[in-house]
């Protein structure tokens, strides 16, 4: 395990993102931050890519149309409608 300040990161960070991707377990230090851990991503980490607001514009629902959906939900729910 490697424990190294946050300045040495910056400085070499391609040598010690090489030695994380490899396995060898990364400590930064930081005295106004606290400690983390340097660790690859693995395939089963999941990945939100939060930047695509064309895309979210395209799925999202006008706010009439769930509107008009909740009223609707909520009048099956009290006629009894979607008892099973």
């Amino acid at each position: 395990m490697l424990v190294i300040s946050t300045r040495e990161f910056r400085e070499k960070q391609g040598t010690y993102l090489s030695l994380a991707k490899e396995g060898e377990d990364i400590i930064l230090k930081s005295r106004g931050s606290g400690s983390f851990k340097l660790v690859p991503v693995a395939e089963s980490d999941m990945l939100i890519d939060i930047l695509k607001p064309d895309e979210d514009l395209a799925r999202a629902m006008p706010f009439e149309d769930f509107v008009e959906g909740a009223k609707n939900h909520i009048r099956r729910l009290y006629s009894g409608k979607n008892k099973k």
